[in-house]
């Protein structure tokens, strides 16, 4: 079974950026779309990002202009580079494929 393993998170000030990373066990990522989705405490889970095997991506309203999805399918990784961070923004961050899950990385954006 494949795996999805995140990192790449961390704290860093407003305004500031990070490189999520997501390593999949297997070669995926060029068959299967990918998505990014972050939880803040107490809310949703709501997607961030999505990265299609064809190479379309779509983004959240809140995001848009400030983070990007892309891939290395040589290195079966996906990255999700977040610039002009905002408190807002502070939550865990998973990536998925398919009904797989990572086990999400922590990104806390102070003010």
């Amino acid at each position: 079974q494949v795996r999805l393993l995140e990192s790449g998170g961390g704290l860093v000030q407003a305004g500031g950026s990070l490189r999520l990373s997501c390593v999949a066990s297997g070669t995926i990522f060029s068959i299967f779309a990918v998505d990014w989705y972050r939880q803040a405490p107490g809310k949703q889970r709501e997607l961030v990002a999505t990265l299609t095997a064809g190479g379309s991506t779509n983004y959240a309203d809140s995001v848009k202009g400030r983070f990007t999805i892309s891939r290395d399918n040589a290195k079966n990784t996906v990255y999700l580079q977040m610039n002009n961070l905002k408190p807002e923004d502070t939550a865990v961050y998973y990536c998925r494929v398919l009904s797989i899950w990572g086990q999400g990385t922590q990104v806390t954006v102070s003010s």
